[in-house]
């Protein structure tokens, strides 16, 4: 059965961040994510974590200046992060594939004496235009450049869905190579049951492919979450 984790970034809004952890356990999730913690000491977090018996299943690397504009710096000259980011206007694809490449054998290497995973996940350009990692097949390039078992992909199926479709052929050509998935509806970035994508089929198929990893709900409530999760019941998740 499909293990989720719930993304208080996106879920959960109806309360202030801390007060979703408990909101998560009380709904029958297991773990949670999160997109930038940093605003908070890490021992606030782990007393949450710790309180409501919950795995903390991803988080994102700060990503820069978000203010500015800025989505990772992985890929920018002088710059480190897993998330690649926006090229600047004028930039040389080439020249940033390489720099990304370096910084990720860097950030792998140095990550995997901590017992870290570091993954990199493809998203759309509708969503964040100029982004530099679009596609699995990009980001499967870009992980056989670097040459180094820590880090893998991050399969993220609203994305894979606006960039290139065909789910269930590329769940099963990468099976393996993905430690973390991410759902969301499309279109809309909603609940997974509101839109075109089939997620009954898919999280069979994760079954079949015995994937055992968290799948982390990464979507925008239509309204209040907890009216939302008729589309969980069946795998355990009550709203």
């Amino acid at each position: 059965m499909p293990k989720f984790a719930a993304n208080l970034s996106f879920i959960f809004q109806e309360v202030g961040f801390l007060d979703r952890f408990a909101a998560a356990a009380e709904c029958g999730f297991k773990a949670v994510e999160y997109l930038s913690p940093y605003e908070l000491p890490p021992e606030i977090i782990a007393e949450q974590l710790n309180r409501h018996g919950l795995v903390q299943a991803l988080f994102n690397m700060p990503p820069g200046d978000w203010a500015a504009g800025e989505r990772g710096t992985a890929a920018l000259a002088g710059r480190v992060h897993a998330m690649a980011g926006v090229l600047p206007a004028g930039s040389d694809p080439a020249a940033a594939e390489r720099i990304y490449v370096a910084n990720l054998q860097h950030a792998a290497e140095r990550l995997a004496r901590e017992g870290i995973t570091v993954i990199i996940e493809p998203i759309n350009n509708r969503d964040i235009p100029g982004y530099f990692l679009n596609t699995t097949t990009q980001a499967m390039a870009v992980i056989e450049r670097v040459g180094h078992p820590n880090l893998k992909l991050q399969l993220d199926l609203y994305h894979v869905q606006i960039m290139e479709g065909d789910l269930a052929h590329r769940m099963r050509a990468l099976a393996g190579h993905y430690p973390h998935v991410q759902i969301a509806g499309n279109p809309g970035r909603h609940e997974p049951d509101v839109g075109e994508i089939n997620y009954p089929f898919l999280f069979d198929l994760f079954d079949e492919l015995g994937y055992s990893g968290w799948i982390g709900c990464e979507y925008r409530p239509k309204e209040e979450t907890r009216a939302g999760l008729g589309w969980a019941q069946a795998y355990g998740i009550r709203g």
